[in-house]
């Protein structure tokens, strides 16, 4: 231990994680490459091209020329999950206004989705209440 010293630990530390925000970048590019819609084939291709033949340069160049679309991109997604995830959940308790469920097929419905990790504790309480009061 006496060879290697703490500055140097510290260091090595530090490009560790260095490299790992790198890579994160990287592959955050390449998702929102493919995953933006209005850009053409072609030009995906060429951004691919640019951030594989030149990483650094291409990154960047790429989070200035598109980086506030990135950003909207990421949150249109999240929402569009969110919405989803709200309807699958809609659908899995049954709690349409043209049939609803009695109290027992809905809490049961409710204990089986949280039982299976489908919804969260906080989730799972907040539902019984709405259940249990409506």
């Amino acid at each position: 231990m006496d060879d290697y010293p703490l500055l140097n630990a510290f260091l090595t530390i530090m490009w560790v994680f260095l490299w790992v925000m790198w890579f994160m970048l990287l592959f955050r590019v390449f998702a929102d490459i493919f995953r933006d819609d209005s850009m053409s084939g072609w030009g995906k291709a060429g951004w691919s091209v640019f951030c594989i033949v030149l990483p650094f340069l291409g990154c960047f160049v790429y989070l200035i020329a598109r980086g506030r679309s990135m950003g909207r991109r990421e949150v249109s997604a999240a929402r569009r999950s969110e919405e989803e995830y709200r309807e699958y959940l809609r659908a899995a308790v049954g709690a349409t206004e043209s049939a609803p469920a009695g109290h027992v097929e809905e809490l049961s419905k409710l204990a089986g989705l949280h039982d299976h990790g489908d919804i969260t504790d906080a989730e799972y309480q907040r539902a019984k209440e709405k259940v249990l009061a409506g």
